[in-house]
């Protein structure tokens, strides 16, 4: 009989101990789920307050960019603000071009903003032949295949379906393992040079995204103009400067030094800094003009968190618009690549 009872005994303790350890591993299971659940809501509200703050810093940027339209935007102050007062720290920040300008605080976070011009790039509906040959000269590649994706880009928006010596037309592009047409006609985005003869997405990737524009689209006077397209020296990236006639690193630098100080009021001051061996060389390719279209790129902070959300928009001022302005295009960066959408004019 004791044994009996020893042996139920021996039982009960090891059920006991199989149910503890089974609770054991629901209750870890409900805590990881509970914690990933917790960690999933608390980075979407993350993400979502900073997708609004950056929505704020591009508002914001539009509204500086249209109180100063006339002219390159500047401001005294180019420190970073110190103020819990979103309105007064926005009124002491540099609303340049192409600059750097720091972080601004807004509720739980801070907004970042960059903007472009798209005077600044080369617009490539309009430019010569030299100027797109100029804007590769930036590559590491052979004459061949400079002449290749020149004229393939010359065929690409012209209207006729005679190619170039070096260009393609149909004939070529239906050639392709999955064929389409040539355009025939004006580039309606950058993206469409991954079409052309020659753009590889290396190349396009690499830097050549960078160096063209679709803005402003062609009217009737550009028409009668393509070819004389000019670039903003105010609004050229380091790399745009760079492909310019015999412009060297050094002096590359020298004016994007400058402009960290301020814009160039006059292209005399760029013959100060290059020479005038150089200055002869660029003063057909440069301008100090800006156009209607901004490119702005706004990312958004919260304190204490790594989490960032950025936006890019390009925008034209508009006075005829009861906004003042009207956005072109819209990227939105917090979505994954993939699902990433542009919305074109």
């Amino acid at each position: 009989m004791n044994r009996i009872l020893k042996n139920n005994s021996g039982i009960a303790l090891f059920l006991v101990l199989w149910i503890l350890a089974f609770l054991s591993v629901i209750v870890g299971e409900f805590s990881y789920a509970m914690r990933t659940e917790i960690n999933i809501t608390r980075n979407f509200k993350e993400q979502t307050e900073a997708y609004y703050i950056a929505l704020a810093g591009l508002n914001t940027a539009i509204k500086e960019i249209i109180r100063n339209k006339t002219g390159p935007l500047q401001t005294e102050d180019t420190e970073a603000p110190t103020e819990e007062n979103t309105e007064d720290t926005e009124n002491k920040i540099s609303w340049r071009i192409n600059f750097d300008i720091p972080p601004v605080p807004f509720e739980n976070g801070a907004f970042k903003v960059r903007i472009d011009n798209e005077s600044g790039k080369i617009n490539i509906n309009t430019a010569s032949t030299q100027l797109l040959r100029m804007a590769l000269n930036t590559f590491q590649m052979s004459n061949s295949e400079k002449d290749t994706i020149v004229d393939s880009i010359l065929d690409w928006r012209d209207k006729d379906n005679l190619h170039r010596i070096n260009g393609a037309e149909n004939d070529y592009y239906h050639s392709l393992p999955k064929p389409y047409d040539c355009k025939n006609g004006d580039f309606d985005s950058i993206q469409e040079l991954l079409l052309v003869r020659g753009v590889t997405p290396q190349i396009f990737y690499g830097g050549l995204k960078d160096l063209f524009t679709v803005y402003p689209k062609n009217t009737l006077h550009n028409y009668r103009n393509r070819g004389t397209n000019k670039i903003n020296i105010n609004a050229a990236s380091a790399k745009m400067l760079r492909a310019l006639p015999n412009m060297t690193d050094d002096m590359v630098k020298a004016l994007m030094e400058y402009r960290k100080e301020k814009d160039f009021d006059s292209l005399t001051e760029v013959l100060s800094i290059v020479g005038p061996h150089v200055y002869d060389s660029i003063a057909m390719f440069i301008t100090k003009n800006m156009n209607a279209y901004y490119t702005i790129t706004s990312t958004g902070t919260i304190n204490g968190s790594k989490t960032n959300v950025g936006l890019t928009a390009v925008v034209q001022i508009d006075p005829g618009q009861p906004t003042g302005f009207r956005v072109i295009e819209w990227i939105d960066r917090s979505l994954p690549i993939q699902d990433q959408q542009s919305v074109y004019e």
